[in-house]
């Protein structure tokens, strides 16, 4: 719970001693051993220097003298709070004020750092109580607001403002000196900072300032000490401040560098450093939750504001389909963001609401650049028009190119399920069950392939080629869903079971296009003569009509592509399953015809069964292949 506390009234501040001024205090390098503000002391008041001041016995005395002197001073106090008229100031009142200036004198020109290598047990806790005490007199004298107590509240008022600014120097130290850990600890390493103390220390110079009506000043050395330690951490993974104009400027290769550096950074942020940097300022200030929240929603606030106005730079950058990667990279870094910079409580301030809204506002203008970037892909299809067709009737690149890109698109399923979502509106009945927006559009991509697809398919003036090339695209769609598991869950078993019909539809126009035209050279229709028997005339001419277009047919398929392995077996089988047995059949029934004769059958009777077989073993792979001999 968060204590409360009133500050005093301050007689002068930290800007007006010695001529310092913040502003030299936000940007001056700070002494590690003599800082300019903590001499101020009266000539007659510096003590001997001690070498010994360290030493067991010496920390007892002061502690002893500190209890003795707190202890006639809450006396003080306590009838001060009850007096009608003031009482007198009991001399422990200058004895403590002496005490505390001699003691931040002697840390002074000794070189030893308070909170560092002030190291007797109990001495640092000593000399923070007697600033309190000193803090108690301020306020108490400032309340009583007598001329008898005027002169004891300008001493107690100088004494605290000039412990004040060495406990302030002291907590600079502190943090400086232990920067590193306190952003980058690991657990074990956490535990011996917690152990040797160095924490308790920041929490109690924290606490002591705070309470003691120094809250700005203590606020403004933490903030500057953090801020200096996240610049590091940033310039040491690489990450520079761009300009809107310098973004708009760069090439996508180099743009997409620095997309990459900049979702590694947002993610070191989100994982590593917020977290640490909640977990630190949450222990500094454990007496004051609601001064740890602004410091850190603060921070925050300069870090993100730079990552978030690089995210908007780049989602107001010209649309184009491959940027649709990053862009989701970037809106799952951004998304990331809001837990790490939640704080521990259940309610959240309006400074970190704000934040929150930032980010996500950011987050939107990542999600419809990604939208937009989706959207090219439906331009890119339709505005796709091929003048002369792919040789072969291979794999159109657009095929290749589109189903590529959905496959690794629906690795964000998820997230763009969510894009879609807020950025696109359903035409759907909302009362009846309906597929995501995102499958919904992945189905429409689907449709205006195949249509751009048989689009191009009349571009082939062989018609049994056009049904190669759509049987060749539509097998590699198929096996692109099947092999893809986000694709397939999207479009479902129902649409893989349509599209496996349309390509055996076009495996059997292909094969009655080609091959039923072939076997019409063999039938038996018109042999017979009047008198029963076969005409060789007629024969010879069905063997010779075979022979030469069966040359043909292998000489121009030959040359076609079939790129799946399955597809090719499936197509070489079914086809050598019709046309191998109708051969040997019509061979075995009327060869004996040619061969008892004088007609040279061997003229005739070009190709045997096998070299059917062999020959139909050497369709579609992209080449002419030479001619198979007879045997």
């Amino acid at each position: 719970m968060e204590k409360n506390h009133q500050a005093p009234v301050k007689f002068g501040s930290f800007t007006r001693i010695n001529g310092y001024k913040k502003t030299d205090f936000a940007i001056s390098p700070r002494s590690e051993t003599h800082s300019p503000k903590i001499i101020a002391f009266q000539a007659d008041e510096k003590p001997q220097e001690s070498d010994d001041h360290n030493n067991h016995d010496d920390t007892e005395l002061f502690t002893s003298n500190v209890n003795q002197l707190s202890s006639e001073i809450d006396q003080f106090l306590d009838d001060l709070s009850n007096a009608s008229a003031p009482p007198d100031v009991p001399e422990s009142v200058e004895a403590l004020s002496k005490t505390v200036e001699s003691r931040i004198a002697m840390y002074t020109v000794s070189g030893h750092r308070f909170g560092i290598t002030t190291t007797q047990e109990g001495e640092e806790e000593t000399f923070i109580a007697a600033v309190k005490q000193i803090y108690k007199l301020t306020n108490a004298f400032t309340e009583f607001s007598s001329k008898d107590t005027a002169a004891s509240l300008n001493r107690t008022s100088s004494v605290l403002q000039r412990a004040m600014m060495f406990i302030e120097d002291a907590f600079w130290n502190l943090l400086e000196d232990n920067k590193k850990e306190c952003c980058l600890i690991s657990e074990s390493e956490d535990d011996q900072l917690k152990e040797s103390g160095q924490m308790e220390k920041l929490k109690m110079l924290a606490y002591t300032m705070v309470c003691s009506g120094y809250e700005t000043e203590c606020q403004q050395v933490y903030t500057i000490q953090r801020r200096n330690v996240f610049k590091d951490e940033l310039e040491n993974l690489g990450y520079e401040k761009y300009n809107i104009e310098h973004i708009h400027k760069m090439s996508w290769d180099a743009l997409e560098g620095e997309i990459a550096r900049w979702t590694r950074v947002v993610k070191h942020c989100s994982t590593v450093l917020f977290p640490r940097e909640s977990k630190l300022v949450d222990s500094v200030f454990a007496d004051y939750p609601s001064i740890s929240q602004s410091l850190f929603t603060n921070l925050a606030r300069t870090i993100l504001t730079q990552l978030l106005d690089f995210a908007e730079a780049v989602a107001i950058t010209k649309s184009s389909t491959e940027k649709l990667f990053k862009f989701l990279d970037m809106y799952e870094t951004l998304r990331e963001l809001v837990p790490a910079i939640s704080p521990l409580s259940d309610t959240n301030s309006d400074s970190e609401n704000e934040l929150k809204c930032e980010i996500e506002s950011a987050e939107d203008r990542i999600g419809k650049a990604a939208v937009n970037s989706f959207t090219d892909l439906e331009n890119s299809i339709k505005n796709d028009v091929a003048k002369s067709p792919v040789p072969g009737g291979a794999v159109h690149p657009l095929t290749r190119y589109v189903m590529n890109y959905l496959k690794y698109a629906c690795e964000y399923n998820d997230t763009l399920k969510q894009i879609f979502e807020k950025n696109t509106k359903s035409e759907a009945d909302e009362s009846s069950p309906n597929p995501s927006q995102f499958s919904q559009k992945l189905v429409e991509v689907m449709d205006l392939l195949d249509a751009n697809l048989e689009a191009k398919s009349k571009l082939y003036k062989d018609q049994s080629l056009c049904y190669i090339f759509l049987m060749n695209n539509g097998r590699y769609i198929l096996q692109k869903v099947k092999g893809t598991e986000e694709i397939h869950h999207v479009m479902g078993d129902t649409w893989c079971r349509k599209r496996s019909t349309v390509v055996r539809h076009y495996h059997k126009s292909y094969q009655r296009d080609t091959w039923n035209r072939l076997l019409q050279c063999i039938n038996v229709e018109g042999l017979q003569q009047g008198n029963g028997r076969v005409s060789k005339t007629i024969l010879k001419e069905k063997f010779k009509n075979f022979n030469n277009m069966f040359d043909e047919i292998h000489k121009t398929q030959s040359t076609w592509i079939v790129s799946d392995a399955q597809l090719l077996s499936e197509l070489r089988v079914s086809i050598s399953a019709v046309v191998t047995p109708a051969y040997r059949s019509f061979l075995g029934r009327y060869r004996h015809v040619l061969e008892g004769s004088r007609s040279h059958a061997e003229r005739y009777i070009k190709y045997q069964p096998e070299d059917i077989e062999t020959m139909i073993e050497e369709l579609f792979e992209g080449h002419a292949m030479s001619m198979s001999r007879k045997r």
